[in-house]
């Protein structure tokens, strides 16, 4: 565990509050809340130093002692269920918390597509009509950024129907409702994202200054830089929408987000990783499952494939999966827009991270991921390339395979011919008799057409490791 976390939420603890009056909770735990299941469960607040605080729920009853103004609890590990009373009594006053249930909890998280509400995405009249659902619940973080780390937000529980869902995350309730018929529990949404915010404004402070490719995002802040960039200030949005949260108990986080660094691409093979890490050290659950999607096509751009810094940071997505476990990438390549960085058809989005979490977090043998670029082997004028993920296998749809260039020593990339072998796609072009390198999909907007056979797109790619556009010089 990161040491230097450690110390920050020991301190956070050993700093007095003002002495309250009475028994409060956190926000979360408001009336409606969603607490998780099948795993030991934090609920914490404060009173009156040294005051006495006894939480009941359900079957459980536990008592602690408040220290410097703070109090905590672990009840233990429940299955789902409810609607239950969350009592916490002081030694003056009680507060009753009504209708919480049992059952998943995720934190979804991210700039502007994640945030993007379903009023705004595709046919949200037919999405709002069908949308009555109690057991789906969504807790909104409120938007704002933080010069240190926080330790309660302004929030409050919403129960899905008609009315709130249309202010809802549109890929965030997606994901929900596709757990809802799979799992048949309870599902809770914290929804923490800001469009327009670059994921080091989301990591620990301590983290960026320890990562030695990512130290200089702190050191070259100085006073009047850091007012005018406002949000994309490093960790000030992990303090003041991440930091509060934990340790409530989660099964794990959906996260998109990328747009904002696509100009650093390069950096965000070292700084998504980290995110990830510092986040999971934090929250002290080991590794949860952290679930992701790969940037949507966005501009159009020539036919053959140019140093696109979109299609870079799409690759520090993929290279991410290596190094982060636990981790699942939803691939959305059939989705984008070109005329607009917020593709409208969201349902999709949240469909396929919900795929993903079924077969990371629930353990369901299913096929959740679209190919994987894996290897490749030259065979004369030809490359052969192998793949993961291929479920009943390859397949090109609506028409030969599209996307792919190749190029021999002279690293000029042409637009080349592809067809399915088995598990394998061979590439070649007439007029490259010596090919060193394939690319997939290179592309601000990728026009592509390789899924598997369960409908799901295959990333984009390089075989390749020509120096990046976005590489530091």
């Amino acid at each position: 565990m990161n040491r230097n976390v450690v110390i920050w939420a020991l301190a956070m603890w050993l700093v007095p509050l003002p002495a309250f009056p009475e028994v409060r909770p956190h926000h979360l735990f408001t009336g409606g809340a969603v607490l998780q299941q099948k795993m030991p469960v934090p609920i914490w607040g404060t009173a009156r130093d040294g005051e006495k605080v006894t939480v009941t729920l359900h079957r459980q009853k536990v008592q602690t002692t408040a220290t410097n103004g703070r109090w905590m609890v672990r009840l233990h590990p429940m299955n789902a269920g409810g609607p239950y009373d969350l009592k916490i009594a002081g030694e003056d006053n009680e507060v009753i918390v009504k209708d919480v249930m049992i059952g998943e909890v995720w934190v979804c998280s991210g700039q502007s597509n994640m945030q993007w509400p379903v009023r705004a995405s595709a046919d949200p009249d037919a999405t709002a009509a069908t949308a009555t659902d109690p057991m789906i619940r969504l807790f909104t973080v409120p938007r704002r950024p933080a010069d240190a780390p926080e330790t309660d937000v302004d929030a409050a529980w919403q129960i899905c129907t008609p009315d709130t869902v249309l202010d809802f995350s549109a890929v965030a309730y997606a994901f929900a409702r596709s757990l809802r018929k799979a799992l048949r529990v309870p599902v809770g949404l914290i929804g923490s994202y800001y469009g327009g915010t670059v994921a080091e404004a989301w990591t620990p402070r301590t983290d960026l200054q320890n990562t030695p490719e990512l130290r200089h995002l702190v050191i070259a802040e100085d006073p009047g830089q850091s007012r005018n960039r406002g949000v994309n200030r490093p960790a000030v949005l992990y303090n003041a929408m991440i930091a509060p949260l934990i340790p409530y108990a989660i099964r794990g986080v959906i996260w998109y987000q990328g747009e904002s660094n696509a100009t650093r691409a390069y950096e965000y093979r070292r700084l998504f990783p980290t995110l990830i890490r510092a986040w999971r050290t934090a929250w002290g659950q080991g590794e949860f499952p952290f679930l992701y999607v790969q940037l949507a096509p966005f501009m159009a751009t020539p036919p053959l494939a140019q140093e696109e810094q979109w299609a870079e940071l799409r690759e520090a997505q993929l290279m991410t999966l290596k190094v982060s476990p636990r981790t699942a990438m939803v691939v959305i390549t059939d989705l984008g827009d070109a005329r607009d960085i917020h593709p409208k058809h969201k349902a999709p989005v949240g469909e396929r991270l919900a795929l993903a979490a079924r077969a990371i977090a629930y353990g369901e043998r299913i096929v959740y991921s679209g190919p994987i670029y894996d290897s490749m082997r030259i065979d004369g004028n030809r490359i052969i390339l192998r793949f993961r993920n291929v479920g009943g296998g390859l397949v090109a749809r609506d028409g030969a395979l599209t996307g792919f260039t190749i190029a021999g020593k002279d690293r000029k990339f042409l637009e080349a011919q592809a067809v399915i072998d088995g598990d394998t796609v061979v590439v070649w072009h007439p007029d490259v008799p010596e090919p060193v390198a394939v690319r997939y999909g290179w592309a601000n907007f990728p026009v592509v057409n390789l899924y598997n056979k369960e409908g799901l797109p295959a990333s984009p790619f390089r075989t390749d490791d020509f120096p990046p556009a976005t590489r530091p010089r």
